[in-house]
């Protein structure tokens, strides 16, 4: 019998039961990270449902690979358009994130 570990819901890909998503094992599992290390990281998982969160990956690689690419261009753009929303903000959050450094 097949173990499912993955679903999808809320326009996003999440481990059934949880509020972790996909991504952050994907990214994680991209970044070099063991699925050792990362159960450990998020211990709601267990070691089994990181194992079956990979696999799933592994099978869909493309169109997760895909999904990925789209939530950061997704992303990229409502960045860019609250800078341009609200620039005096921005330049404020970068002269004290220098100030923060210089100090």
């Amino acid at each position: 019998m097949s173990q499912q570990y993955v679903e999808k819901r809320e326009g996003g890909h999440y481990f059934i039961g949880s509020r972790v998503s996909l991504d952050t094992i994907v990214y994680a599992f991209l970044g070099g990270q063991t699925a050792e290390a990362i159960a450990q990281a998020f211990p709601m998982l267990s070691l089994e449902q990181v194992y079956g969160a990979l696999t799933y990956y592994l099978v869909n690689r493309q169109a997760v690979d895909e999904y990925l690419v789209a939530q950061r261009l997704d992303f990229d753009a409502k960045r860019q358009a609250a800078r341009e929303a609200d620039p005096m903000f921005y330049q404020k959050l970068a002269a004290a994130r220098g100030t923060a450094i210089a100090s």
